[in-house]
């Protein structure tokens, strides 16, 4: 079985700042580059405050809730943006009342989007604001580093045979084959969007989900598993792919990649941020490093 990529990776399992970090280019060298801004005004609140976005894409983050006097309660979290339009939930601070009032709670931001804001609702008249602290480092570099993220995923989702990030695919056949399910390609998978043949005369047939196949995500190779009872379609086959299934596979936030993976990713940067040309036995030393912390998490499903 075969495969392509419909919709690409839109968030990388590694952020540029943890790139950056890792090769040591947002080290306490850059001394310069710590910039404070405010995402909630300082002011006596008693409804929502909806803070200001702040960019910090490849940066690192601390978001500061500076907590004044409060008669009432603070519920406070941080948001995550890509576009600055879309918002979802990070992380929330703890609630604060008039027994821990006049304290500074601080969170750091490791997400990798690029706006963050303090959204805060108070019960009673609180006073409150919200600083954002970014550490910028060398931004000369950044759209280098960007590129060898995404090859450095690419190597080890090749190697594993995994997604390491929430991606589309499609995967097409001749046919459905003589087993009662089928493995799909590039664990783990997330859902299954559609299971589709084709004829010998063009006519596209869609399965319907729980009727002519069930999804099974939690094998660590995801499948499409006939229900008791049924067998995949007899059919006149299209000369072509006539067997397609579109699915979403990759880890993500609350199904992160393991730390090995990870770790194999950020090596694979450092290595390349610091040898621009190809290297002899120390190039091989990475790679064998590498390729020992991405074994154990090979899948059995090859291209």
């Amino acid at each position: 079985m075969q495969y392509k990529i419909i919709t690409p990776v839109a968030t990388e399992p590694v952020t540029l700042a943890e790139a950056k970090l890792h090769i040591r280019a947002l080290s306490d060298a850059f001394v310069d580059d710590l910039a404070s801004y405010q995402s909630i005004v300082p002011a006596g609140y008693s409804t929502e405050a909806t803070g200001a976005a702040v960019d910090v894409l490849g940066k690192m983050a601390m978001v500061n809730l500076n907590a004044g006097t409060c008669t009432g309660t603070i519920t406070a979290k941080i948001q995550e943006s890509d576009d600055n339009v879309t918002w979802q939930d990070f992380a929330s601070f703890t609630v604060v009342t008039s027994a821990n009032d006049n304290a500074i709670q601080e969170k750091e931001y490791t997400g990798g989007k690029q706006y963050i804001r303090v959204i805060a609702t108070a019960t009673a008249t609180c006073n409150f604001g919200a600083d954002v602290l970014v550490k910028s480092g060398d931004l000369t570099e950044d759209e280098k580093i960007l590129d060898m993220i995404t090859a450095a995923r690419e190597y080890c989702e090749n190697y594993t045979g995994r997604a390491l990030a929430t991606q589309t695919i499609e995967a097409f056949a001749d046919g459905f084959g003589a087993l009662s399910y089928i493995e799909l390609p590039k664990a783990p998978l997330q859902s299954v969007t559609s299971v589709k043949y084709k004829d010998s005369a063009g006519a596209e047939t869609t399965l319907t989900v729980n009727t002519d196949y069930i999804v099974d995500t939690d094998s660590d190779i995801g499948r499409i598993v006939l229900p008791y009872g049924t067998s995949w379609p007899t059919f006149s086959p299209y000369p072509l792919n006539p067997v397609r299934i579109r699915y979403i596979a990759g880890y993500y936030a609350s199904n992160p990649a393991p730390r090995s993976i990870k770790q194999a990713v950020l090596l694979l940067i450092g290595h390349w941020y610091v040898n621009r040309e190809a290297v002899g036995n120390v190039g091989g030393q990475i790679e064998f490093a590498v390729k020992a912390l991405l074994r154990p998490y090979q899948a059995r499903w090859w291209d």
